[in-house]
């Protein structure tokens, strides 16, 4: 067998070995923050960031080697979530798809908007769970109410410092455009009040532990 010419392309499983990697990262990272989608859909956000346009279905179960009902159901969610978007280009049969914007941008802006409805949807539950409850009396009653009215207060919280400091979002978030733009100092205050209100939990959480310890 002749040797190769210098000039002939010799194949590098170190490609397929790191291309894998990130197959297998960005799935394993979707799966666990967008409930619906399998590692499979995450396989899928990685194959279209690193494709060079949109992909159809097709495409996609030829180079992930799933089955097209699998990558089907996958694309559905990644659509609903508003990581993906479909395209029918003029002239073509089926439909391609492609990232809504940079990744991650577009998976960080997914994730915040997801976050801002579970808050509410939260809001929403303690409220309800609240008025099912109304006023019934007694010992578990009110320790139910108690819980209640904790978990109320602090999905209130949560959703008044989302509504007034973070912008309402449909679409890719760049992160690293909105991080070099806050000033050095505002990052140095946030870190500052951070780490305080941190070691203030911590501390609260080690005092209930303790009463706990006692009771028993």
């Amino acid at each position: 067998m002749s040797a190769l010419k210098p000039s002939e392309p010799v194949g590098d499983d170190r490609v397929a070995t790191a291309r894998h990697a990130l197959l297998e990262g960005v799935g394993a990272e979707i799966a666990a923050s967008f409930p619906g989608i399998t590692r499979l859909g995450g396989q899928v956000v990685a194959a279209l960031y690193l494709a060079e346009g949109p992909r159809s279905m097709d495409e996609l179960s030829m180079e992930l080697k799933r089955s097209k009902s699998n990558i089907f159901a996958n694309l559905r969610g990644l659509e609903a979530a508003g990581i993906i978007e479909r395209r029918r280009e003029a002239g073509a049969r089926h439909d391609s798809y492609t990232l809504r914007g940079k990744y991650p941008d577009v998976v960080i802006g997914a994730y915040i908007s997801r976050l801002r409805r579970v808050v509410h949807d939260k809001q929403t539950l303690c409220r309800r769970a609240l008025g099912l409850l109304g006023d019934a009396q007694g010992t578990e009653a009110d320790a139910l109410r108690m819980r209640l009215d904790d978990l109320s207060r602090k999905y209130d919280l949560f959703a008044d410092l989302m509504d007034r400091y973070v912008p309402s979002i449909d679409g890719p978030v760049d992160l690293e455009q909105l991080i070099t733009r806050i000033p050095e100092p505002v990052l140095k205050t946030i870190h500052a009040a951070a780490r305080a209100a941190w070691a203030v939990g911590s501390t609260v959480a080690t005092q209930v532990d303790r009463l706990r310890g006692k009771k028993r």
